[in-house]
């Protein structure tokens, strides 16, 4: 008899990191993720936040630990692995990341430097990490992309849209070359995503009267299939079938959870 299916969606006895964990969509993989049994290590610089996430998962009975440090700074991710040497993670979610608006023209390298220190070169020293800590036993990594790696929409984002093609191609090198090792490693791709901060970018665009980004926010919306914006909830469910025994022999692929963006 083949496993049944909530035997191979479930995480009971492993333990995942999820980073930018204590709000938005690493806040909804943490939920689901403990709500599928597993024990969770939860990054993010929020502090309060990842406690009051912490008293959240309470009741699914995992073991929940925090760690709140700057996700750029790659002493903090040294000393963070050195912290959980005993853990063992078998699951890494980098989910971590900055969602900046700056024009082209206006770009320094300070600048540049810090969103790809958040949205790429942490995702690399994180992979990295894990992967020299399992390489006997192997693991699941699932990184987070963005449409706009794949279809640039939005103004004023070339440098976000660089860092996530970033995440892209080392989702695919690190998938073949350690494919054989164990390691199954994926990238989701969200596409307009409801959370803290789109709202805010949405009230912004208005009170600043800023019809520039109100027109590119409805252009959107009418290229949408679905019609609508994605909840968190959405995109954490299809991390948590690509975490799990349920994607056995999905590997370097990228999953758009979009509404149909790209496909439009």
């Amino acid at each position: 008899m083949k496993t049944p299916i909530a035997e191979l969606l479930s995480l009971k006895n492993k333990t995942a990191i999820v980073t930018g964990a204590a709000s938005g969509i690493g806040k909804a993989i943490a939920t689901r993720f403990a709500e599928a049994g597993a024990d969770l290590i939860l990054v993010n610089k929020n502090e309060k936040g990842l406690m009051v996430l912490k008293r959240e998962l309470e009741k699914f009975g995992s073991n929940v630990s925090i760690h709140a440090f700057d996700i750029s700074d790659k002493h903090a991710i040294s000393t963070f692995w050195e912290e959980i040497a005993d853990r063992k993670p078998g699951i890494l979610i980098n989910n971590a990341g900055m969602y900046p608006f700056k024009k082209f023209l206006d770009l320094d390298e300070d600048y540049l430097l810090k969103v790809m220190n958040v949205n790429l070169f942490s995702v690399l020293w994180m992979c990295q990490s894990f992967i020299r800590s399992r390489e006997k036993q192997g693991g699941v990594i699932v990184n987070i992309g963005s449409i706009e790696a794949i279809m640039p929409f939005k103004k004023d984002m070339a440098h976000y849209s660089l860092s996530k093609v970033g995440v892209i191609a080392l989702t695919r090198d690190l998938a073949r070359d350690f494919g054989k090792k164990g390691f199954r490693v994926n990238a989701v791709i969200p596409g307009g995503i409801v959370t803290k901060g789109t709202k805010g970018a949405a009230r912004e665009a208005v009170s600043t009267l800023n019809f520039g980004l109100m027109s590119e926010s409805y252009n959107f919306m009418q290229r949408l299939p679905l019609g609508r914006l994605g909840d968190p909830d959405e995109i954490a469910r299809m991390i948590l079938v690509l975490s799990s025994e349920a994607s056995s022999y999905v590997q370097g692929t990228l999953i758009p959870v979009d509404g149909g963006f790209l496909s439009a």
